[in-house]
């Protein structure tokens, strides 16, 4: 069996990995340490937990041994696609490097520049960091990478999935031709294959598992679940994944819980929290001072559930973590693999369960192709206590009772109003008949249909008739009572 004695690393290096407990290397460690101790480039393809942080690492580490670092000129380059593993790969740095002289800084986001500035300023040996602050530098002056001999892109695929493509072929194109090249990923798609044939020189393939399986020491599970009503889906679901917590019992350590959506990480958080359940948020929206406190309240065993989005699924090095749930379904399947992979790491045991609605069946689908196998069907603790209240007939009658009283509610007011109508109108032609008119007293009606004595208006004119034939015979303002001397005509003496 190889150990890490065999692996012709720097006596420096050995002594701080026997100091934290390692002596045999993982298979690709085993099998890519060689290669780049010897200079090659090296296209990695593994999956999460496998130990790609330290098969690069360690061989930097012996490589970076003698030289020196120049200002503003970082001698090795990291990049990670998350702030949470860029800290990672500073945090096992600063482990196996504790007996050499070498130095190290991190660029992240949510970091003021001017802390950043000041490492670069003196010069480091290792630069771990995000494409896009590490552009951030590069374009306000402040950093060179000319003097890069050794350069990393771990997650690959992740880059992808995120976007930074360009940035990373930017990159590329800043750094000398002469750098070794580490590229790892965990799933080869074409855009990821052409940017290994463009920028790897002559690489030593090290594939230590099929692309996109899951560990063996991960037990999957799949619940699948129906909501009684559309508008209850979210709490119903939410409620069966408490009850699926509660079924695990003492097995159940710690979890991460996995969701598509920001808003819904946040959303689950508050519920469980409700509830009794020890949990906290992280997704990319938060502060990191807040991420970076949440995440080792974690690792520490301070929190239980960690609600988090995809932000976490890449590069989170929790060793314990027991279960994972997937409260939604990736709809990326390769994101499936990346979250389960945070438990049954190094060896152990863990547990994936994945929580499926209906709507999920085509997301499920592409999982199952991506594994070559179907996901391992499981019944939920509450499926037989709810299947009464979901299942009864008598549900959606109670529904339409409810709704038929509103029904004859609307209809009440218009049959009110039909019935009083006749009565209303009845009045008026029994009063035509009883009281006859002559001609010449036409507008008596419209007085006696008046409910109290008003002054009679003044007759309109139909349509087409001249106004001023009504005034005939009337003295404006006088109505039809003129007295008789103003219709008198006087003559000049």
């Amino acid at each position: 069996m190889t150990k890490f004695s065999d692996l012709k690393l720097d006596p420096k290096v050995l002594k701080a990995i026997a100091e934290a407990g390692y002596e045999t290397p993982t298979p690709i460690q085993e099998q890519a340490i060689p290669h780049a101790l010897e200079g090659r480039d090296v296209l990695g393809i593994a999956q999460t937990g496998t130990g790609k942080t330290a098969s690069f690492t360690l061989p930097m580490i012996t490589r970076l041994g003698r030289g020196r670092a120049r200002a503003r000129m970082p001698r090795s380059l990291v990049l990670a696609p998350t702030r949470e593993l860029a800290a990672q790969v500073a945090e096992n740095f600063d482990i196996y490097a504790k007996y050499t002289r070498l130095t190290k800084a991190l660029l992240i986001g949510g970091v003021a520049f001017g802390e950043q500035d000041k490492l670069i300023d003196r010069g480091v040996d290792v630069l771990i960091a995000t494409p896009g602050r590490l552009l951030d530098h590069f374009e306000r002056g402040k950093l060179l990478l000319t003097g890069v001999e050794v350069m990393v892109v771990d997650e690959a695929d992740r880059m992808l999935d995120m976007g930074f493509i360009p940035d990373i072929e930017r990159i590329f194109k800043l750094t000398p031709f002469t750098r070794q090249t580490f590229f790892y990923s965990a799933t080869m798609p074409p855009e990821i294959e052409r940017l290994t044939n463009t920028f790897l020189q002559g690489p030593a393939r090290v594939e230590v598992a099929r692309q996109a399986t899951a560990s063996e020491t991960i037990e999957q599970a799949l619940v699948e679940f129906r909501p009684s009503r559309r508008d209850r889906a979210a709490s119903e679901k939410r409620r069966r994944l408490r009850d699926l917590i509660e079924a695990e019992g003492e097995r159940l350590t710690n979890a991460i819980i996995f969701c598509n959506r920001k808003v819904d990480v946040d959303i689950l958080a508050k519920s469980l929290k409700k509830y009794k359940l020890d949990a906290a948020p992280i997704h990319g929206d938060l502060d990191q001072s807040l991420r970076t406190r949440t995440l080792d309240r974690f690792r520490n065993g301070e929190l239980k559930f960690l609600i988090a989005s995809d932000v976490a699924a890449r590069g989170l090095d929790v060793p314990a973590v027991s279960h994972v749930f997937n409260f939604d379904v990736p709809i990326h399947p390769e994101d499936y693999v990346h979250r389960i992979g945070r438990t049954g790491r190094a060896g152990r045991d863990g547990k994936a369960v994945t929580i499926a609605a209906p709507a999920d069946a085509k997301f499920v689908t592409a999982i199952e192709d991506l594994l070559g196998k179907p996901l391992p069907r499981a019944e939920s603790p509450a499926q037989t206590a709810d299947a009464p209240a979901e299942d009864t007939p008598t549900a959606p009658a109670a529904d339409t009772a409810a709704a038929e009283p509103k029904r004859r509610r609307r209809g009440k007011p218009a049959e009110a109003k039909a019935q009083p109508a006749p009565e209303s109108v009845q009045p008026e032609p029994v009063k035509a008949e009883a009281a006859p008119v002559p001609a010449v007293a036409a507008p008596e009606p419209e007085q006696t249909a008046r409910p109290r004595a008003e002054p009679k208006p003044r007759a309109q004119p139909r349509r087409g008739e001249d106004k001023r034939d009504d005034r005939r015979g009337q003295v404006v303002g006088m109505g039809d009572h003129v007295p008789d001397f103003l219709l008198r005509e006087f003559r000049a003496s």
